[in-house]
């Protein structure tokens, strides 16, 4: 028979970062970071404007690029 504080544990909280503390962000972070659509992340990805470090099945952002990219004048659209 399990006691009963076994059976009141709480799963540990999530630890929560700052964006700006971070070394890797997921797309909609960056998306959210660059006051940009999703969709754009996907493709300034896929033309290798922004890189991308794979982690099991995620694909991360590291910050240092979304800084790079923020920095640089981009007077092009980014999709056509």
């Amino acid at each position: 028979m399990p006691r009963m504080n076994e059976d009141l544990k709480k799963p540990p909280a999530k630890a929560t970062v700052a964006p700006q503390d971070k070394l890797l962000v997921c797309r909609e972070e960056a998306a959210e970071i660059l006051s940009i659509s999703v969709r754009s992340v996907d493709y300034l990805l896929a033309n290798r404007q922004l890189t991308s470090r794979r982690i099991g099945t995620r694909n991360l952002i590291p910050m240092a690029d979304l800084k790079r990219f923020a920095r640089m004048d981009h007077p092009e659209r980014l999709a056509c």
